[in-house]
């Protein structure tokens, strides 16, 4: 048996509302933040924080396996690739409604100081992607000890 449903006008209207509030937000209020509008590509969105000897990113890659993933550190730059692929069974239905984003992506973001690229340690777990980039050595402290009655220290020689 076919229901006939009342259409409501206003309703549209807010969703055009909401439409032209998120255009805004995601062109003017946060320009680096993860587009959100339908059909725009994925980009995970990514916190970053600092320990006394590392930086740690958490970005969120929910559904990714690792070797979906290419992690690179260039110029104090960090960048994630990967892609989001869409389950074939899923091309086959007729959808109301598509919210989940599909696609190859890539997002970037600076560290604030050199970091050691060779010790960067990576791990996924439960769709959360996290990165500890170890500071370079150069920056962090270091206690010097001071000796006694050794004169003054030797310069090395300069070959100038």
């Amino acid at each position: 048996m076919t229901s006939l449903n009342r259409w409501d006008p206003v309703q549209d209207m807010m969703t055009l509302r909401e439409a032209m509030q998120q255009l805004f937000e995601d062109s003017v209020v946060s320009p680096a933040a993860a587009p959100r509008r339908p059909g725009a590509a994925f980009a995970p969105a990514m916190d970053l924080s600092e320990t006394k000897d590392a930086f740690v990113v958490e970005a969120a890659v929910p559904g990714l396996k690792p070797e979906d993933l290419d992690i690179t550190v260039e110029n104090n730059v960090l960048t994630i690739r990967g892609e989001v692929k869409q389950d074939q069974e899923s091309k086959e239905r007729s959808y109301h409604r598509v919210e989940r984003r599909f696609g190859a992506f890539q997002r970037s973001i600076s560290l604030p100081t050199t970091v050691n690229a060779e010790g960067i340690r990576a791990s996924l777990e439960h769709g959360v992607l996290n990165l500890v980039i170890p500071k370079a050595e150069a920056l962090k402290p270091r206690k010097i000890s001071v000796s006694v009655g050794a004169g003054q220290p030797e310069l090395a020689a300069s070959n100038n």
